[in-house]
């Protein structure tokens, strides 16, 4: 009987010397999440992706590493300032046959070792040539080996429309990195590189996904185009763009080409160069989290960039989260009557979560409701009870400034955050 393990076509030792290579390469994409996608396996193939996308473990800093997360190739022509892989940077190369990297992943899945793959690639020859060995493998796993597992491929810049389109036939999700997020961070870091060939690919999927969804409507048995979407991920810290800036250019890219998601990938120094952060600086991981929060708030909760920043706050609080900091000041505002406001300004409360929204409206239609209702649907009161009033005679701001609001929050934060550790702490003495 065959193996059900396909042999690998060379040294099983040259094979782990470039699997650890070019994996390592990978990890400074952080663009990768569930898909949201669901390809059936009709019962002929191996693997599915679920509505739900494919499962993830995460490392202590939250770096995906659940997919076969790898480079193609590590060459590089370009000498990108900011780049691992850049054409200067003297460290090991290694370069993935086609057929290598099909074997790998159909092994990896059989083993249950990974539910999927996450491909990119340095740029070699040139972006055209790169693309086509991208879709080469793409597309022998799906009619070759009938695999129906999570394909994630990125998008080469300056690859034709004609590539493009072909790479949605197969992945389930493209993404192009627009790597600085500005036109002038990237003409320091990467003059070699061109804004546009980052947007050219982007505007190409847009076009293709808008279009075939459409065919669908019409005709069934139309293929779908990258059904997860595409997304982009921006370097943050390398340059000296305000967080106004990088929100900004996040919004833009939402809205003109329909990204699923944006990531926001903090700046490792890994070089010595006068344009960059010298190594040995604190990676931003804190601002990392507040865009990301930010960038929530802008899809989900109504607000726009212009609301978050002005010309003299252009960056986001690192002590606060951002929907508190806006909530602060704008004071204005408050206090909202959890009985009567709308869905918007609800959504706008510290504290109050979407999930949250919709159950105060739902739960108001049959009484008004007071501060016990509100705990037991689960808001956080230690935020909120500040910025509502409700059927009690019960006001917590009273005559509060918002620094005192401000303080007041971060202490109860910090006591519960020494309470837990101190719980955990007992456990072990």
């Amino acid at each position: 009987m065959a193996s059900l393990l396909h042999p690998l076509p060379m040294s099983f030792d040259r094979i782990k010397e470039k699997l650890a290579i070019l994996a390592d390469a990978a990890k400074y994409d952080v663009s990768c999440s569930s898909s949201g996608n669901k390809r059936s396996n009709t019962g002929k193939g191996i693997g599915n992706t679920t509505a739900m996308g494919i499962c993830h473990s995460y490392t202590e800093d939250g770096r995906c590493v659940s997919l076969l997360k790898i480079l193609l190739t590590n060459h590089c022509i370009y000498d990108c300032a900011y780049c691992v892989t850049r054409k200067s940077n003297d460290i090991q190369r290694a370069a993935f046959k086609v057929e290598e990297v099909v074997r790998l992943t159909i092994n990896f899945y059989r083993r249950n070792y990974i539910e999927g793959l996450f491909l990119s690639s340095g740029i070699f020859k040139n972006a055209d040539y790169t693309m086509e060995r991208l879709i080469a493998v793409a597309k022998k796993l799906r009619l070759e080996e009938n695999f129906n597992g999570y394909i994630h491929l990125k998008s080469i810049p300056g690859a034709s429309d004609e590539l493009m389109r072909e790479a949605g036939l197969y992945a389930d999700r493209l993404s192009v990195n627009i790597e600085i997020p500005t036109v002038s961070g990237l003409q320091l870091l990467a003059p070699d590189k061109k804004h546009e060939d980052f947007i050219k690919p982007m505007r190409k999927v847009h076009q293709e996904i808008v279009q075939y969804k459409s065919e669908r409507k019409l005709i069934k048995s139309t293929p779908k185009y990258a059904p997860a979407g595409q997304s982009t991920q921006m370097i943050i810290g390398a340059t000296g763009e305000s967080d106004r800036d990088i929100l900004y250019s996040a919004s833009y890219y939402y809205k003109k080409f329909g990204m699923r998601r944006v990531y926001y990938s903090g700046y490792i120094p890994i070089t010595t160069d006068h344009r960059l952060p010298a190594i040995g600086s604190e990676v931003p991981i804190l601002r990392e989290n507040r865009l990301y929060q930010t960038d929530w708030l802008l899809r989900f909760y109504g607000f726009s960039v212009q609301e978050i920043f002005n010309a003299s706050h252009l960056n986001l609080d690192l002590d606060i989260d951002p929907k508190l900091g806006w909530a602060l000041r704008n004071m204005h505002e408050f206090p909202i009557d959890i009985n009567s406001a709308d869905k918007r300004m609800l959504a706008r409360v510290p504290g109050i979560g979407m999930q949250s929204v919709h159950k105060i409206i739902q739960a108001r239609k049959f009484r008004r409701l007071d501060w016990s209702h509100l705990k037991a649907i689960g808001i956080a009161l230690n935020r909120a009870q500040y910025f509502i009033i409700c059927n009690s005679k019960d006001f917590y701001k009273q005559d509060l400034t918002p620094i005192t609001i401000k303080n007041r929050i971060l202490q109860k934060a910090n006591s519960k955050y020494a309470k837990h550790f101190n719980q955990q702490l007992s456990l072990f003495t």
